[in-house]
């Protein structure tokens, strides 16, 4: 399999998430998920492993691990339950952003304080008219004096109830500047006239909250937006999306892992016609191709760690990863829910949260429509230059 791929300190984090969460997160993701209940006690022993921080330089109190590592991680978070990955995703996106595009007034200010988790960020880009169609954001952002006086909504924010700090796609350009120059990202901190809505009811992915995000004349320093040069927000936002597309990736590599690993053990365990069902060459069948497509799944997903890391335009390659891992993660829950026959069908075993769960990955980061389309212009676009 991919064991070979860790570094030896890699090898060491992976087992300390994955003790982690065998003891604290799969016996009791049921509970909190079923009861919709955001899981203060596992995020806090994420925040105790310095989960928050993994990828912050460490200047400004992070582990500055790299890339591959976080998805090696994420895997392992998904694996016990996909909802923990998700409440690291948009922090991890927020820090990224501002460590590569922030200036070192806002590295210094905010950091710190992400690395510790001691503030929570969260990421928006998505309106509730649209979230493919980035450029059509109408959310605006007007300077007044030395503020940004912020107006509009913002839709299918994770973390938008908890964050202090939100990552946000605004409008500060005209319709005479070039599309690509009207978007900014403004470095939201929640304040008056700056609040969630509601959390949004879901068919899975329970316990972490998705709001919307209302604006109404709320003022934001001029000093909080991103790299202070208006104009960037689209380039920036689109790099940091190419992060949460490998933490999606690596959550369907996780989930489907789960997935595989409740299979095969009732497989070896349900008896059906004098034997285990683990005998029947129909079942080994799919257990094969389960585990090919999760192996696949996580060779795409490394690859595309490996190369953001390096700095590179990954859009084809997290593209790739976040549309194959997503597609193989359906397949492969529901393979699963086969082998486990009726029993999958019940709220009794896990499964059927996987199965809940799956779907999200299909359309969250970008539909997978959408990368598909990425993936062919990237593809056409190397191949002129």
């Amino acid at each position: 399999m991919t064991e070979d791929l860790q570094s030896a300190e890699q090898a060491a984090i992976v087992a300390t998430v994955r003790a982690f969460v065998d003891r604290e997160v799969i016996p009791h993701a049921a509970e909190f998920e079923h009861g919709d209940r955001f899981p203060e006690a596992m995020v806090e022993g994420m925040r105790e492993l310095g989960l928050f921080g993994l990828t912050v330089p460490e200047p400004y109190g992070g582990a500055g691990l790299d890339l591959v590592t976080y998805a090696l991680v994420v895997e392992e978070l998904a694996r016990g339950w996909m909802s923990l990955a998700g409440v690291l995703n948009t922090h991890v996106i927020t820090a990224y952003l501002i460590a590569t595009f922030g200036t070192d007034a806002q590295r210094q200010r905010f950091l710190p304080a992400l690395a510790a988790g001691r503030l929570r960020a969260a990421f928006s880009m998505s309106e509730p008219q649209g979230g493919s169609d980035v450029q059509a954001v109408r959310t605006r952002a007007v300077r007044d004096g030395d503020a940004y006086v912020v107006d509009g909504t913002k839709m299918w924010a994770t973390n938008g109830a908890r964050a202090g700090l939100v990552a946000t796609l605004v409008r500060t350009g005209t319709e005479n500047d070039p599309p690509n120059r009207r978007l900014s990202c403004l470095l939201c901190e929640k304040g008056p006239g700056f609040e969630a809505g509601a959390p949004i009811a879901k068919l899975g992915y329970k316990g972490v909250e998705t709001t919307e995000l209302v604006f109404r004349g709320n003022r934001q320093p001029l000093a909080n937006l991103l790299g202070s040069e208006e104009g960037r927000g689209f380039a920036q936002m689109m790099a940091g999306i190419e992060v949460g597309r490998i933490n999606v990736a690596a959550r369907g590599v996780g989930v489907a892992r789960a997935a595989l690993e409740l299979a095969m053990a009732y497989a070896r365990e349900r008896q059906a016609f004098g034997r285990p069902i683990a005998e029947h060459q129909a079942i080994q069948f799919k257990l094969a191709d389960m585990a090919t497509q999760i192996e696949a799944a996580r060779l795409l997903t490394l690859a595309a760690a490996r190369r953001k890391q390096t700095g590179q335009r990954s859009d084809v390659e997290a593209g790739m990863a976040k549309l194959f891992s997503s597609e193989a993660c359906h397949d492969v829950v529901l393979e699963a829910m086969r082998i486990f026959g009726g029993y999958g069908y019940s709220t009794a075993y896990p499964i059927e949260r996987l199965y809940r769960d799956a779907p999200l990955l299909i359309v969250g980061e970008g539909t997978n429509e959408i990368q598909r389309l990425i993936i062919a212009r990237g593809l056409l676009a190397r191949a002129a230059d």
